[in-house]
């Protein structure tokens, strides 16, 4: 089947919200069939994109592009969260850690993790994802790797400075790429299978430490094994990366011209205003004009503490249960594998529905539900509610990060814009993890009542937030329609007159 079928036809002229016009001064526009047709000035049909090629090529990405980025990812979440396994296995007592050192050593990481994290992701948007991913993936790695030969606090502590440097802008640059590959309403699920791979890494790492902390023999510490294995295989597979990834859509190798000239043309209908738009700073900065891109921040505040909570405290809270170093690593594969089941469940959902804001609060409502279960209950008496609610607050964690995340990706058609307000927002969520893992202190254990209180009491506020901005955008574009006169869909405006967000006629929020 041909991708794009040339045909020599005249057309009626389309409605200006159903149509826009390219950089090369040809307009496309959706025709009774849902096909997008690209029209020359004179009302010439040049081509039309056929719903079955669309889908054909959106395959190739999935198979392409997706386990590429999610292999990635999952070494990146392996070498953020090892600590919590190491230290169930003596990493405090063989580095001589005292009293809130390790809780320094955790904090210390999110500094540099957010003060780098713009700098580096607009190197990405300048010199391409697909560099800059596996040079920062080359970073982490090496540092990871280097832990193994740490003696001291000070070592580990500026191991950690470094690994948060070279990990700051990974996810805010990944959902930037796969926004050059996928339209809006095909974002969410590819997103959710990518950042699944965060809780597979938990799962991942809790079956690894089981194995690996069955090694006596060896003559270096049992967990220092682990760092050895994750440090290696991500140093390695970041050269496999830096081969392999195309810089966007339209220019990659293994498509067809036909195929680039689709993909081309499906980012300009549904995705960006101007596709591989030049970085301009100022431009993209005036994301910070809009008073949504705080209520944004502020959701993201909210959602860091759980979600940097639940991944490196896990094994700290399933160890409650009463186990030994052992089986509380293994307890901890199952919640995580769950809460990969539970991202992916809600991610098809929200872009099966083209609703986001719902599911987003349907998460923070899970992590705040197992918080205070986990509270309530007595653990020693209740093992089984206990770890029930494990598995709620992983089932709520990586769910509102990633549709949340969507969800204001979706409302911005300037690339610059998006990748501005992204690199400030993941970091920011990433940062609550100084709160996370100051507010679990040893003289709490083994309850940490406090700090799941904290937490629990950010994923409600995070809930609140979310539905009420959900609500306001429901009212907002009711009243723009009522506005214009009639009732306008989303899906209906082409992303090419949305360049200027709110401030447009036409612009109705993805909610």
């Amino acid at each position: 089947m041909a991708i794009l079928e040339d045909v020599k036809r005249q057309v009626s002229p389309a409605s200006d919200e159903k149509r826009l016009t390219t950089e090369d001064g040809k307009m496309v526009e959706a025709n009774e069939l849902g096909e997008n047709v690209v029209v020359a000035g004179d009302g010439t049909t040049l081509a039309v994109i056929s719903p079955a090629a669309e889908r054909a090529l959106t395959r190739k990405f999935d198979i392409r592009i997706l386990p590429v980025l999610a292999i990635m990812y999952l070494f990146n979440s392996l070498d953020k969260s090892n600590l919590g396994n190491a230290k169930t296995a003596g990493l405090e007592k063989t580095l001589g850690l005292k009293d809130h050192q390790y809780n320094l050593i955790l904090s210390v990481f999110f500094v540099p993790y957010v003060l780098t994290a713009p700098f580096l992701a607009i190197l990405g948007k300048k010199y391409g994802p697909n560099r800059v991913l596996p040079l920062m993936m080359f970073g982490f790695g090496c540092f990871t790797l280097l832990v193994t030969a740490v003696m001291n606090f000070g070592g580990l502590m500026t191991l950690r400075w470094f690994l948060g440097m070279s990990e700051s802008a990974f996810f805010p640059l990944v959902i930037y790429y796969q926004t050059t590959f996928y339209r809006r309403g095909e974002l969410a699920r590819r997103l959710a299978l990518f950042y699944a791979a965060q809780s597979i890494a938990s799962a991942f790492s809790g079956l690894l430490a089981f194995g690996v902390f069955q090694i006596h023999s060896g003559s270096i510490a049992d967990w220092r094994y682990l760092f050895v294995i994750e440090g290696s295989c991500t140093v390695l597979f970041s050269f496999f990366a830096y081969w392999y990834l195309p810089q966007s859509a339209a220019v990659a190798h293994f498509l067809s011209p036909e195929e680039k000239e689709l993909a081309y043309y499906r980012m300009q209908v549904d995705s960006s205003s101007v596709v591989n738009e030049k970085f301009d700073f100022r431009e993209s900065s005036k994301i910070f004009e809009q008073p949504t891109s705080y209520v944004i921040l502020a959701i993201e505040i909210c959602l860091g503490v759980p979600l940097q909570s639940v991944q490196l405290f896990l094994p700290q809270i399933v160890g409650r249960l009463g186990y030994d170093k052992v089986k509380t690593n293994l307890y901890t594969v199952a919640p995580n594998i769950s809460g990969a089941v539970m991202l992916l469940v809600l991610a098809f959902a929200s872009d099966w529905t083209r609703w986001r804001f719902p599911f987003v609060a349907l998460g923070f409502l899970f992590t705040f539900l197992g918080m205070i279960i986990y509270v309530a209950i007595d653990v020693e008496t209740q093992l089984h509610v206990a770890y029930f609610a494990c598995f709620m607050m992983t089932w709520g964690t990586s769910a509102p990060s990633v549709l949340l995340d969507v969800w204001y990706n979706n409302n911005i058609a300037h690339e610059g814009r998006r990748v501005v307000l992204t690199s400030f927002g993941v970091p920011l969520a990433n940062l609550m993890g100084v709160v996370s893992s100051n507010v679990f202190q040893n003289k709490d254990a083994p309850k940490y009542i406090p700090a799941l209180a904290t937490t629990a009491a950010f994923g409600a506020t995070g809930l609140a937030l979310t539905l009420l901005l959900g609500v306001w955008m429901i009212i907002d574009n009711q009243r723009r329609d009522a506005k214009a006169g009639k009732k306008i869909e989303v899906r209906d405006i082409p992303t090419e007159k949305l360049r200027d967000g709110p401030g447009v006629p036409e612009f109705r929020w993805f909610y």
